[in-house]
């Protein structure tokens, strides 16, 4: 077998600082190096800049400590290039599908109703709909629960910014849902659970 490969793991946010060092004479750097003490043989190494480490500790336990700080949004001119490069990218992938298919016209574009039947899906799924024939329902009761708690926390976001249709759609299909899973739930409860196993 062959030896593992030896490497160095660089903090690339540190370029600025290295190269400033680098810059200086040779003179001025060697007492610097001397000072370091020496890198192990073998294994990876975190090269880093010595006086930014106590702030990368402490940004690190605030990462750990509950509640932390998200990073900063995108600007504004960053989710712009950003959107641009995805159409981009989405449209070529949409000429691609047509030059395969040219009988196959241009995708319809994405709307709210297809968000709402995207959780109805996984929501009546989960709750054992679509099997097939002879097969026992595969049901994930928990998930159910949560996909339906997610369309009700949509629904409470988008209070008064649906359109009439919108609204009654998503209003329909959480009533549906609900009603589905109140069956569920109640025949899970007729049916006697298993007594606990014995403890030895």
């Amino acid at each position: 077998m062959s030896e593992t490969p030896k490497f160095t793991v660089i903090d690339r946010r540190k370029m600025k600082a290295e190269e400033e060092t680098e810059s200086t004479p040779a003179s001025a750097a060697e007492p610097k190096q001397e000072a370091e003490p020496p890198a192990p043989s073998a294994g990876p190494q975190l090269v880093v800049n010595e006086a930014k480490t106590a702030e990368s500790e402490s940004a690190a336990e605030q990462a750990e400590a509950p509640g932390f700080e998200l990073p900063p949004a995108p600007t504004a001119a960053e989710s712009h290039e950003q959107k641009a490069a995805y159409d981009a990218s989405a449209q070529r992938l949409d000429d691609l599908i047509r030059a395969q298919n040219p009988a196959a016209g241009a995708q319809p574009p994405i709307t709210f109703e297809h968000l709402v039947q995207q959780f109805y899906v996984s929501a009546m799924i989960q709750m054992g709909a679509g099997t097939q024939e002879n097969q026992k329902p595969r049901v994930d009761i928990v998930g159910a629960r949560s996909t339906i708690d997610l369309l009700g926390i949509l629904a409470e976001k988008t209070r008064g910014n649906l359109t009439a249709s919108e609204d009654q759609m998503l209003q329909s299909v959480l009533f549906e849902l609900r009603m589905a899973f109140l069956e569920l739930t109640s025949m899970i409860n007729l049916q006697t659970p298993p007594p606990p196993p014995e403890k030895l």
